[in-house]
């Protein structure tokens, strides 16, 4: 006999409605060919939990389970009349009326008694899928399709235990041999139902239509099985919490069975025993995209990629028994393990100490108080005496699990995982990888299982394409200039570098928008305008809610409030980029403390605009360093404000209208005074010192001022108004400088561990004599650099460019 025979076996979500089971009539036509089928149907989609809600309703005694009743009813005899039209829907009308008859009088019985027993809610959810199969076979034999219903009652022989009935397998797969010949076509049969030996109707619990398919494949030999249901085959990861799983085309019955044992719900694992056995292939396809290839589960998976999947459950807790009088005494795990059994308690997970000084099990959360219970009554004794601690409990816990027979091939696997949770904060609370090495598993807290799974997603299936989460503090010059500057570059990072920029919050100091899929960075402003009413450790609290991957915080203020949150967001392992000058000059124990916690914390704490706007002036140096260079000397303009104010500044101008020209172009800080005291380069030179590795406090920086103390009291516009007063005074210096042919500039000078910052006079064959505009200049000196300095010079102020350095600092954290 040359025809095939495959069994195919069809969910609720592709019997939800006389459309999808037309599609279904589709995908068998277009396969009948030579080609037997026999096809496993479920009950229409809801119907199984409808009738079991019904039961019960009808158990409590509540006369309206009779509407849930109608309901189903009239379901079946809609979708009846949809799919066979009029006529031949009246003619099928009486078994039905029969069948649904029947399901009313075991409702009403179940009413009058006011009990449900296992047995007496088996046969009632049974007619989903007798209803739905007759049904579906009138309408196939009605197309010309030549189509016999089989009952699944017939041929499945289980034992007694309703609910969750045990198949005989011996006499299940002789009974469907004899009973299944090789002359039809299309075998239309009736999944998660059986019987017992007398004869009473049972079911085969969570996922018993994909074991009667399983079972029918094996019996009749079947070439493969197919799952047809609402998604293309197996997932890599979860499409609900990774937004980029893709299907995995090819995966070993054993990948399948631990990814499903860990929370992937395509297939039943039972189901995959049967199959097994004869090494019949399973293919899990898509009823609404009969195009796709989905996956296949067989005996060999293909070679690539050393991990398959990831999966997830949750409801976990982990019970930890300890002590010293373990140590060196045998028998404490089998007694550990002998009454959690004893007590139903399923052990998911286990760690132990090679000193045997604790053991950890990995448990479901709903068994704590059994275990606890049972744990404190075996060792009673042995902790009245000290020899065991207290049973620990952890819960609020879930398990990530990593899946992949390849995975014993390739080394490193492991610190690769837990190198991505770590820079991303996430804590592995337990960790257990199984002999056969086909499963990693890692126990973390539940609120950090999206963020582990994207994680490890990006890690192991999407390396090509990193995805950054920005948030940021201060949408201004500088804050405003970056947003532009991400909307004109997103697209051509994620094309041509694989990184993915998301701005998924922004705050101002009165408003925040908080959105984990991304800001339009179009509409940002009016989104703003409308946002939640925040401060900034609101704002740092809900970006820590988000918990999202890859998160970078990016001050671009100059407020010491916001500078204040560093720490705070650093420990969350969530990067620091910031223009703002505050936390890298302050002392040099926050200084210093910030770097150690972002190395602690396995993050980056990033401030290369805080010398030089988008100059790379921190990153030469560090690199100069990390090289085993030593920085000898620095000098440096380091004022674009201040250059502009003192290249402008003539004898034709008044000092006053240049101030104002450099805060109207927003080359000074917002209060020029930062800019004019020496305080802002004082702080840059400091920055200079540090990085250069040097140990210096601010007020160790000498700072010669050149405007009176009196005119930096009060406010800005006072501060405006006091200028005019001292015009005689700065014609004065320009005068002077120029009477010998050299120029005013504001310069900062770090060397032998002194720093020091003021105006000075510079001729013409000093370096800085020819700067002009709005540039910064930093000359470096250093034992490789001693004859010719190393020199950095370009535009230093003004927001475009401050917002291009924050921008590359971003970057770097994206390519680390």
């Amino acid at each position: 006999n040359d025809t095939t025979m495959i069994v195919l076996k069809f969910g609720g979500s592709s019997v939800a409605s006389a459309d999808t089971i037309k599609q279904v009539h589709q995908v068998l036509v277009s396969r009948l060919g030579s080609t037997r089928m026999l096809v496993v149907f479920s009950a229409f989609q809801g119907i199984t939990n409808q009738l079991l809600s019904t039961g019960a309703q009808a158990a409590e005694g509540d006369p309206h389970y009779r509407d849930a009743l109608l309901d189903v009813r009239n379901r079946h005899l809609r979708t009846a009349a949809e799919l066979l039209g009029p006529e031949a829907s009246r003619a099928l009308e009486p078994e039905l009326e029969s069948m649904l008859t029947d399901l009313d009088n075991m409702c009403y019985g179940a009413y009058l008694v006011r009990e449900l027993s296992p047995r007496t809610q088996d046969y009632i959810v049974s007619f989903g899928e007798r209803l739905s199969t007759t049904i579906i076979a009138a309408y196939f034999a009605q197309q010309n399709v030549p189509t016999r219903l089989v009952q699944s009652t017939e041929l499945i022989h289980t034992d007694a235990q309703f609910t969750n009935a045990q198949v005989d397998l011996t006499a299940t797969y002789a009974h469907i041999k004899q009973e299944l010949g090789t002359e039809d076509k299309l075998m239309v049969v009736q999944g998660f139902i059986g019987s017992n030996k007398a004869g009473e109707t049972t079911t085969l619990g969570r996922g018993g239509s994909d074991y009667s398919a399983a079972i029918f494949a094996h019996a009749l030999e079947a070439e493969a099985m197919e799952k047809w249901t609402d998604v293309s085959g197996m997932l890599t990861s979860d499409p609900r919490i990774v937004p980029t799983a893709r299907v995995i085309q090819d995966i070993t019955y054993a990948e399948a069975m631990e990814l499903c044992h860990f929370g992937a719900k395509v297939i039943y694992p039972p189901t995959i025993h049967p199959l097994m056995e004869k090494g019949i292939p399973l293919r899990v396809r898509n009823t609404f995209k009969p195009e796709d290839a989905g996956t296949t589960i067989g005996p060999d998976g293909a070679s690539e990629g050393s991990i398959k999947g990831l999966s997830s459950i949750g409801g976990i807790a982990l019970i930890t028994l300890s002590g010293g009088g373990m140590v060196g005494i045998p028998g404490f795990s089998r007694r550990m393990f002998s009454a959690l059994s004893y007590r139903d308690v399923n052990v998911i997970l286990i760690t132990q100490a090679s000193s045997e000084y604790s053991i950890t099990v990995a448990i479901e959360e709903s068994h704590v108080p059994q275990a606890v219970s049972c744990l404190e009554e075996e060792f009673e004794l042995d902790m009245s005496r000290g020899k065991i601690n207290p049973v620990g409990v952890e819960t609020g816990l879930s398990i990530v699990a990593l899946v992949g027979d390849n995975m014993r091939h390739q080394v490193g696997l492991s610190g690769r995982a837990m190198y991505q949770l770590g820079k991303n904060g996430i804590n592995i609370l337990a960790i257990a990888q199984g002999s056969s090495e086909r499963n990693i598993s890692l126990v973390i807290d539940s609120a950090d299982v999206a963020k582990s799974l994207n994680t490890l997603h990006e890690g192991f299936f999407d390396a090509e394409i990193k995805r950054l989460h920005l948030f940021l503090a201060g949408v201004g010059n500088v804050g405003g200039a970056l947003i532009a500057q991400l909307a004109a570059q997103q697209q051509t990072l994620l094309e041509e570098h694989g990184l993915h920029l998301v701005v998924s919050g922004m705050a101002n100091s009165r408003k925040r928008i908080l959105d984990a899929d991304g800001i339009d960075l179009s509409t940002w402003e009016s989104r703003l305008a409308e946002g939640e009413d925040t401060t900034i450790d609101s704002f740092v609290e809900g970006m820590k809610a988000l918990n999202l991957r890859n998160s970078v915080f990016v001050d671009n203020t100059a407020h010491a409030n916001v500078a204040e949150v560093y720490e705070t967001v650093l420990e969350s392992s969530i990067a620091v980029v910031c223009s703002n000058k505050i936390a890298a000059s302050a002392s040099q124990e926050r200084y210093q403390g910030l770097l150690d916690r972002a190395r602690r914390y396995n993050t980056q704490f990033r401030f290369e605009t805080n010398v030089g706007a988008g100059l790379p002036i921190i990153d030469t140096l560090q690199n100069l360093i990390k090289s085993g260079d030593r920085i000898r000397s620095v000098q440096a303009v380091l004022s674009g404000s201040l250059n502009f104010v003192f290249n402008n500044f003539s004898a034709d101008t008044t000092f006053e209208a240049v101030v104002r020209q450099a805060m109207d172009e927003g080359y000074t800080e917002p209060d020029p005074r930062i800019d004019l005291s020496g305080v802002d380069v004082q702080r840059k030179i400091l920055i200079l010192a540090r990085e250069s590795g040097h140990r210096m406090e601010m007020g160790e920086v000498t700072n010669v001022p050149f405007l009176p103390a009196a005119l930096t009291e009060g406010d800005v516009d006072a501060f405006l108004g006091g200028l005019p007063g001292i015009e005689s005074m700065m014609q004065k210096k320009l005068a002077a400088a120029a009477a010998q042919q050299y120029k005013l500039k504001y310069m900062a000078q770090f060397k032998h561990g002194q720093a020091e910052v003021g105006l000075q006079e510079v001729g013409p064959d000093h370096p800085f004599y020819a700067i002009e505009g709005k540039d910064n200049m930093v000359v470096i000196f250093t034992d490789r650099y001693a004859e010719q300095p190393l020199v950095i010079k370009g535009a230093g102020a003004g927001a475009d460019v401050t917002a291009s350095g924050v921008f590359a600092d971003i970057i770097r954290i994206g390519n680390e």
